[in-house]
């Protein structure tokens, strides 16, 4: 859901306090209600919090509720649900008095945005933010949709994203996950099963 106000600075969306607990997205100047997650995309994301930090990277460099500034028509604020920072980004946000990547800190190394029921929550994840990521310089995008029951893994290679598509006991492949200590791959299912 849009708020009706004139479109925001990044400024004021920084400064911006209804005094409540909602959580807002900024959309090309515009305030987007962000309605609480559902309790299927909060598990997915855990589950993959979890299974980052039972393999290797470090507790500090995985968020939950931290903010990503990137380019838009107007001004763009993303809160993905769940981004693995990079040593130097970690660095970077310790001095923040905010949890949010700004333009001129390095991007994360992988966002991971869980698709919510509805077409524009499904072009926003698989098409806005997408090109957005892609522009900001992202490693890897994963687009871990419920619905459809698939892993859509995004890498870039020399400035574009390269697509793959995982599904069922297929493993995704990945290179931070080839970075990891792993026995076996992880699989969609084991990601998707989680909902179960």
């Amino acid at each position: 859901m849009v708020i009706a106000t004139q479109r925001m600075s990044l400024e004021d969306y920084f400064n911006y306090d209804d005094d409540t607990d909602t959580r807002y997205e900024l959309e090309d100047g515009e305030l987007l209600i962000m309605p609480p997650e559902s309790d299927r995309n909060l598990r997915i994301a855990s589950f993959l919090l979890v299974y980052f930090a039972q393999h290797g990277i470090p507790f500090y460099r995985l968020r939950i509720g931290t903010e990503i500034v990137v380019s838009g028509t107007k001004t763009t604020v993303r809160l993905p649900d769940l981004m693995v920072l990079t040593e130097e980004l970690a660095i970077a946000l310790q001095s923040a008095t905010r949890s949010t990547v700004t333009i001129d800190m390095p991007p994360p190394q992988l966002i991971v945005e869980v698709v919510s029921p509805g077409k524009k929550n499904i072009d926003r994840d698989y098409r806005y933010k997408r090109s957005q990521y892609q522009a900001r310089g992202i490693a890897e995008y994963w687009i871990v949709d419920p619905i459809e029951q698939r892993i859509t893994v995004l890498s870039l290679v020399e400035g574009l994203y390269e697509e793959a598509i995982v599904e069922g006991d297929g493993a995704i492949t990945s290179l931070m996950l080839s970075e990891l200590t792993q026995r076996s791959p992880l699989t969609a299912a084991q990601v998707l099963q989680v909902t179960e």
